[in-house]
């Protein structure tokens, strides 16, 4: 085989084939630890196609995780007809609860769902179907190409569950990482936020709120106290001081049974987000000062006070890579190719790119023409998944100069 990459005439994409396979992708129920159909179907494509089996591993994830769920990710290693460092292409297969159900169909410009009480699952099965496409295009045609992993990553959507607990040893080693999702193909992502969640319990005294209110402490009063501070102060929300900058959310909250008790039990959720690791650990800090000065504010007849559990967890750190980077490099090249103007961004949601950074293999993440993500308007903007397809082969086979 001609180990001739340079100069290598990659075959064109076809488009009713393409836009056929991730139609049926998107069609196949397949939330946060339920991937296993998705899973199923993709492993029965790769071998269909001809890849041996001793190729194809599914790693436990799904067992050592704390999310648990009913597959690992799907991993697939190729080695090279050349000699040349090894290239990883991921997306990840879960979607949000969102997409289960999901009829796509074609309208104008764009794959929508026919539904309109379903999103439509783009986010990530493009990015999957890009992978696919690159994959069964390099058994089809027999191209030449790099050292390749292909991961199929799951439980991205819950906190880049399957990135993280990777088993590293499973990917080969990658020295090129380009993880698919997002919007537009020409641009490329090379940094992204890190997020701490945060878990508050507040525990009150329980009393009957009409004949005994003053002998309760009231475990919502103590949230309310709290969460007004931190708006009042800046905590909350879109937070900036001085140079620094984040941001925080209250996502849930818990309590209560009935309107004739003293609450006595509250959970709340949350979380805290920033480029710069320690001002998220300031944001956090600042949460756990509000609650436990609110918690010292609520107090019954006889003095007694509430208490306060606080716990935090990184969930994925902050990440930037340089420009200069090679893998940074080699996706604006492959971007270049097919005829579109490269641009980085930064993003400030969380990628899998993070963990992957984290473990060692710098990625960027390019879009696949996901719009309107997670919710019922969400759309696949077909040219930018084409030229997504097409990067992505460009990129498998190691065409892009």
């Amino acid at each position: 085989m001609s180990t001739n990459k340079k100069n290598l005439s990659l075959p064109k994409a076809n488009k009713q084939r393409v836009l056929k396979q991730v139609m049926e992708l998107m069609a196949i129920p397949g939330k946060s630890c339920h991937e296993g159909k998705v899973v199923a179907t993709l492993k029965e494509k790769i071998l269909a196609a001809g890849i041996p089996q001793s190729a194809i591993k599914i790693d436990s994830v799904h067992k050592r995780a704390p999310s648990g769920g009913e597959v690992g990710s799907l991993i697939v290693k190729l080695p090279g007809t050349y000699q040349a460092p090894r290239r990883l292409m991921m997306a990840h297969c879960d979607t949000v609860p969102l997409c289960v159900g999901c009829r796509p169909v074609r309208k104008g410009d764009y794959i929508v769902s026919k539904d309109a009480n379903t999103a439509l699952g783009a986010d990530d099965r493009a990015g999957v179907s890009v992978l696919l496409h690159a994959l069964l295009e390099i058994v089809r045609h027999k191209l030449p190409h790099p050292p390749l992993t292909f991961f199929f990553v799951v439980q991205e959507e819950i906190g880049l569950v399957g990135a993280h607990y990777v088993n590293k040893k499973l990917l080969g080693n990658p020295a090129f990482c380009f993880n698919w999702d997002g919007v537009s193909p020409q641009t490329t992502t090379i940094g992204a936020t890190g997020n701490y969640e945060m878990t508050i319990k507040i525990k009150g005294i329980a009393s009957h709120a009409g004949a005994y209110p003053e002998r309760g402490v009231n475990a919502i009063a103590i949230a309310g106290l709290a969460i007004a501070d931190l708006v009042k102060n800046g905590w909350h929300g879109l937070i900036v001081k001085g140079k620094q900058k984040g941001t925080s959310n209250i996502g849930y909250v818990n309590a209560g049974e009935a309107t004739n008790v003293v609450t006595p039990d509250l959970l709340l959720l949350a979380q805290a987000r920033s480029h710069q690791p320690t001002f998220r650990k300031r944001i956090v800090r600042e949460y756990e000062k509000a609650f436990t000065k609110a918690v010292k504010q609520v107090k019954n007849d006889t003095g007694q006070t509430g208490k306060v559990e606080f716990d935090s967890e990184l969930k994925y750190e902050s990440f930037c890579l340089k420009k200069s980077e090679p893998v940074v490099k080699v996706a604006e090249a492959a971007i270049s190719a097919v005829n579109l103007t490269p641009e980085t961004a930064i993003s400030n949601g969380g990628l899998d790119a993070n963990w992957m950074t984290q473990h060692g293999f710098p990625t960027v993440t390019i879009g696949c023409g996901q719009q309107n993500i997670h919710t019922v308007n969400e759309r696949l903007h077909i040219e930018d998944y084409l030229n997504a397809c097409r990067i992505g082969l460009i990129l498998a086979t190691g065409t892009e100069s």
